[in-house]
């Protein structure tokens, strides 16, 4: 079970609706009820990090993250998806 946490500002709006994209991109190459995505804020995740597989964020990467850091904008611009698709896949494996 690969622990996910996929920040935004506040944890709720940009976070939600990368987050929706993240878990179908999952689902459909085969990681259905493999993963957990934990929502919150960027200013938790240096923090949280330490505790996760994973970060994806739809903002800039903070000082401290002590995990893989993703960022997750393409998700909200449609920009960069392929190469962000593959970096989640091999962080999935």
């Amino acid at each position: 079970m690969k622990a996910i946490l996929l920040a935004c500002g506040s944890g709720i709006c940009t976070s939600t609706a990368a987050r929706v994209k993240v878990e179908k991109l999952l689902d459909a190459n085969g990681y259905k009820g493999q993963y957990k995505i934990e929502q919150g804020k960027i200013a938790e995740v240096a923090a949280k990090s330490s505790s996760f597989d994973f970060v994806i964020a739809t903002t800039m990467k903070p000082d401290g993250v002590k995990c893989p850091f993703i960022n997750g904008i393409c998700f909200l611009t449609g920009v960069g998806v392929d190469q962000v698709t593959k970096e989640i896949l091999a962080l999935m494996k």
